[in-house]
């Protein structure tokens, strides 16, 4: 009996883990849940142990963790473990089905069945199917009530028999009624969510979730409590958002444990616990929310609150590329708009990148009028979003349709990927987007070349054909398409059409993703990560993760918080830009660290400048030149932490070494002169004066005046430093000029004398004298030239 147990344990394991011990995941489907949290499915979380490795549509998806040389070590191995395996099956395969049998049969007979209670046959188990209304019935309905209680027949034929009763007490029905009550309204509220781009009207909408949330619906408190942490749409308050996350957190919610490690991690309406937050963001990260597993992997990537294991941040952050990258069309990935609110407040004439709303009123105003390229600049900027300009599939069509019948055949090229790729506006159609791509390939356009040898790869709208598809990727890569150098890597990767060239495939990535598409850096990544025609480096395939990941829905929450502060809302954004630097968003860091210099309300004042110091610190280790400045800053004046100017100078030395800065370059030669942190040195002060004028034009009018100073201090410290009486004791003039050098000296005095009075002299004769004592001159008329003739 004992060994027969076990074997129903090994099996119950077995099927434990082929079916996936991880919850799966809700899909809602709409833009503001991405903004949010997505969540894994257990299926998208074991996608990384497969076996092999194959790329779709330009996406190499990892089928194993090992590289092709680690399977040719381990293959004799594995051939011996195979044999034992097998004599072990052929001694135990008869044993194991019939175990399984009986275990089965057993499981069938001690399922639980559905007791009737009340009705007719209080008691008896219920009968399914069972008719009623001339209708089959598999499970228990509420058809023929009016309460909406469901019930269930105990016999096949209700009419016959009579015999039935309800399915479930009272009080679970009147819970049943409440949760279904609850999801009409958290449906009317998405509904409303949706289909409004108006403020006012998404407000309604969370009037909508609020009434859900408070009815208990799970995805209505998630909406809500990010609602009310945000401020978005209803009047932030951190301290409700805490208890709706707890709330969510008992029922297991993946994305309220994530926020509460958020709320932990960073100290908002609860005291900091980096512990706390360690074991919230690890039961998230189990529970499939990717966010969670995005900022552990930030978190083992730079060694926050654990140990720094480049390997573990490689696990989280290559999971939740995949599912970014498995998003990805044709049409390319979302545009991230990294805005530091530094640089504005440092530069004002600094280009943003977004763009002024007169600017975008010119260019709709030049498209009216006929001009092709504002044609295909506002479609190409409605159909990605970014800069300002909200995406807006339909507008994109228009502006791409009237500049394609003006015979743009960049218009074309991008009608066809519209086409391609289909959407609410735009239907998919492979033929329609064959024409738009012949008719732009035709005319040397790259984007259409490589279009067609899409549709050629794939066998949209045309036959396979996998020399055709090579030749026009060929075509657009030389003109620097990154489609083209993407889709030719991915088929010398694979060897489709061309013979497999890890080396060729590994070139034309990195062309790609000097062109910023998000898929070759997932490339990239993949390859280094294995080792794949390249060294295996852990650190290389985690930058490029991480860069990858950083395209997801969530980096919109960045344009978000962005028009929070501009608005004035300065609570708002620094909770936003707090959540993204947990993700490992230098530029959120960076803006986080920014606000809260400037003495945030929602944090206690005292708090202000150790919290600003500590993300100024995240965003300097990622390379950030004035993130690396502060940090020299807050220690020189002690904003934080106490002064410590030998910190100070070494902050300043980084960014002077690493990032060439001139203000840091300035401020070390400020140290050197005042000799703080460092021993004084008037020369080396010059010398980083002189390297911080040279760095930056805009330094050489304050270092002109620190040479000034410098200047001055240093002849004050020369004549301190001598003694006059001393020097002129020990001039020997008779050495210096002769023994008769005294007769020199008076002569040279004499002829000085002599000169200044010569020159005085002919100053007193040039002064003129009064008109009445002048002599009078005649006048003489001049002689004539020539005299008219008489």
């Amino acid at each position: 009996m004992g060994r027969r147990a076990r074997w129903v344990v090994l099996v119950l394991c077995l099927a434990a883990l082929s079916a996936g011990a991880l919850p799966a995941a809700d899909e809602e489907g709409n833009q503001d849940e991405s903004l949010e949290s997505k969540t894994l499915s257990a299926e998208d979380q074991v996608k990384d142990h497969s076996t092999g490795t194959r790329v779709v549509a330009g996406q190499i998806f990892l089928e194993s963790g090992k590289s092709d040389s680690q399977s040719e070590n381990e293959e004799s191995f594995h051939s011996q473990e195979e044999e034992k395996e097998n004599s072990l099956e052929e001694l135990n395969s008869l044993e194991m089905s019939n175990l399984l049998n009986k275990d089965l049969e057993e499981a069938e007979i001690q399922s639980p069945v559905l007791t009737a209670i009340g009705g007719t046959a209080d008691g008896e188990p219920c009968h399914f199917p069972f008719l009623f209304m001339e209708k089959e019935y598999a499970e228990c309905t509420a058809d023929g009530r009016e309460d909406g209680r469901l019930w269930c027949a105990t016999t096949y034929d209700y009419k016959k028999d009579q015999k039935w009763g309800f399915c479930e007490s009272e009080e679970q029905s009147n819970k049943r009624r409440q949760m279904q009550e609850a999801e009409d309204v958290y449906q009317i509220g998405m509904k409303i969510l949706n289909e409004s781009s108006k403020k006012a009207q998404k407000k309604v909408a969370y009037q909508y979730l609020l009434k859900a949330a408070d009815m208990n619906h799970t995805k209505a408190m998630e909406k809500v409590s990010y609602a009310l942490l945000f401020g978005d749409y209803l009047k932030q308050n951190i301290q409700s958002s805490k208890e709706l996350f707890e709330k969510l957190t008992e029922e297991g919610s993946p994305k309220g444990q994530m926020a509460l490690g958020f709320l932990y991690a960073s100290g908002l309406g609860v005291n900091s616990s980096q512990a706390k937050a360690l074991v919230y963001y690890t039961f998230g990260a189990l529970g499939g929310n990717l966010i969670a597993h995005m900022i552990l992997g930030y978190r083992y990537w730079a060694g926050i609150g654990v140990l720094q294991s480049c390997e573990s941040a490689l696990t989280h952050y290559r999971l939740v590329a995949n599912h970014v990258a498995s998003d990805i069309s044709l049409t390319g990935g979302t545009v991230v708009q990294r805005i530091r609110l530094a640089d504005e407040v440092e530069n004002p004439g600094m280009a943003s990148g977004m763009l002024e709303e007169d600017l975008i009123q010119y260019y709709q105003f030049l498209a009216e009028k006929g001009d092709v390229q504002a044609q295909v600049g506002l479609g190409q900027l409605h159909l990605h979003g970014g800069r300002g300009v909200e995406q807006n599939h339909q507008r994109a069509f228009e502006y791409f349709n009237q500049a394609a019948n003006a015979g743009n055949s960049h218009a074309m090229a991008f009608l066809g990927k519209m086409y391609s790729e289909g959407s609410d506006v735009v239907p998919q159609s492979n033929e329609t987007a064959l024409q738009y791509f012949k008719k732009a390939a035709d005319m040397g356009n790259p984007v259409g070349q490589s279009g067609l040898g899409m549709a050629y790869l794939y066998g949209r709208g045309v036959p396979v054909n996998y020399e055709l598809a090579l030749k026009y990727f060929q075509k657009a890569a030389e003109q620097g398409w990154v489609d083209g150098q993407l889709q030719l890597g991915s088929m010398y990767y694979n060897g489709i059409g061309v013979k497999k060239d890890y080396k060729q495939a590994l070139k034309y990535f990195n062309l790609a993703s000097q062109g910023g598409h998000i898929l070759a850096f997932y490339n990239l990544a993949q390859m280094h990560a294995t080792g794949t025609g390249v060294m295996r480096s852990c650190h290389t395939a985690v930058e490029l993760f991480k860069n990858v990941c950083e395209r997801g829905r969530w980096s919109e929450r960045l344009m978000t918080a962005y028009n929070s502060y501009k608005d004035g809302d300065s609570n708002s954004a620094v909770v936003q830009y707090l959540l993204l630097a947990e993700q490992g968003y230098e530029v959120a860091q960076s803006n986080a660290a920014f606000i809260l210099d400037q003495k945030a309300s929602i944090v206690g004042e005292n708090e202000t400048y150790p919290r600003a110091l500590l993300h100024w610190n995240r965003a300097a280790s990622q390379g950030y030149t004035v993130a690396r400045i502060k940090l020299g800053d807050y220690h020189f004046y002690g904003f934080g932490t106490d002064v410590d100017y030998e910190t100070a100078f070494i902050h300043y030395r980084l960014a002077s070494e690493q990032q060439h800065s001139a203000q840091a370059m300035f401020n070390l030669g400020y140290m050197h002169e005042k000799g703080l942190g460092i021993k004084q040195d008037i020369h080396l002060a010059k010398r980083f004066y002189d390297m911080a004028a040279e760095a930056s034009p805009d330094a050489q009018v304050p270092v002109f005046l620190a040479l000034c100073k410098l200047g001055v201090i240093y002849s004050l410290q020369y004549i301190r430093e001598i003694n006059i009486r001393e020097v002129f004791s020990h001039i020997d003039m008779d050495q210096l000029l002769g023994p008769e050098w005294d007769l020199y000296l008076m002569t040279i005095i004499a002829l000085l004398l002599g000169t200044i009075i010569a020159y005085r002299q002919r100053q007193h004769q040039a002064i003129p004298r009064p008109a009445g004592l002048r002599p009078a001159v005649p006048q003489q008329e001049p002689p004539p030239e020539h005299q008219a003739p008489q």
